[in-house]
Formats: C-alpha cells, sequence, structure tokens
C-alpha cells in the first residue's frame, strides 16, 4: 500500500514570517499561521476553535515568502508534516512536528490594506522630503 503525507491549510499569518540563511546558499522562511474551524457542539451552540501551525518553506519560495508573508494576510499552504528529534540537554528525547510548504498562495490584500500602506509610504516619504528641505535651510 503507498504511503501518503500531504495536507492543505487555509488561514492567516499570526506573525510576518522570517527570513534566515542557516547555511551559505540555503534560504529558509519560517512563519506560523492559525486556522480556525467552525462547528455546532451538542447544544446546537456555535463554536470556533483554532489551531495554529508552524511552517517552513525553502528556496526560492523561502525567499518570495519573506516578501509577502505579513502579518494577518490569508494564505493557503499545500505541503507535508515533518517531525524533528532530538535529544535536550538532560538526555531525554524531544520532537517537534511542523509542515513543510511545497506550495504557498497569498491571498490578496484589500483595497484598504493597500491604501493605508501606500498613504504610510507617501507621509514616509513627504516627511523625508521635508527633513531634507530643513537641512537645507539650516545650512
Amino acid at each position: 500500500m503507498n504511503q501518503l503525507n500531504s495536507l492543505i491549510l487555509e488561514g492567516n499569518l499570526v506573525r510576518d514570517a522570517v527570513l534566515a540563511e542557516p547555511a551559505p546558499g540555503f534560504k529558509k522562511c519560517s512563519f506560523t499561521m492559525g486556522v480556525n474551524r467552525f462547528y455546532k457542539n451538542k447544544k446546537n451552540e456555535d463554536v470556533t476553535e483554532a489551531s495554529f501551525f508552524d511552517v517552513e518553506a525553502y528556496g526560492n519560495m523561502a525567499e518570495y515568502c519573506g516578501e509577502k508573508a505579513k502579518k494577518g494576510r490569508g494564505v493557503r499552504v499545500v505541503g507535508r508534516l515533518k517531525q524533528d528529534t532530538w535529544k535536550d540537554p538532560e538526555g531525554k528525547f524531544a520532537s517537534r512536528v511542523y509542515v513543510v510548504a511545497e506550495h504557498i498562495e497569498y491571498k490578496p490584500i484589500k483595497k484598504a490594506e493597500e491604501e493605508k500602506e501606500a498613504v504610510t509610504a507617501t507621509e514616509t516619504a513627504s516627511a523625508a522630503t521635508e527633513g531634507e528641505a530643513v537641512k537645507e535651510a539650516v545650512f
């Protein structure tokens, strides 16, 4: 029988992704995503259950992830589970299960967020220009 290790997760990033280069030429991007599940309990009450998953991407996908994966952004991750095991300083075995991304889709940023980012960029540019004008006037 064939074995299968594949999953699809859809949710939102809970913090900005972290891009690292643990070895020369090897890029790794790590982020955590929150996934909500909605259901009704035995009393017919609406229940929301949140789960959080650590995700890692490598290579070119990691570089792109480092640019695009910002807190709050919606993502769809297709990947597989991976388990790392090690001995801690006391000699006990420890392990960690995380998702290795094989494909990541980024949900579009809403217009209001794009406009807010554009305004912030414009304000920053204006402040820099005003600062230069003040420097020129002082000297």
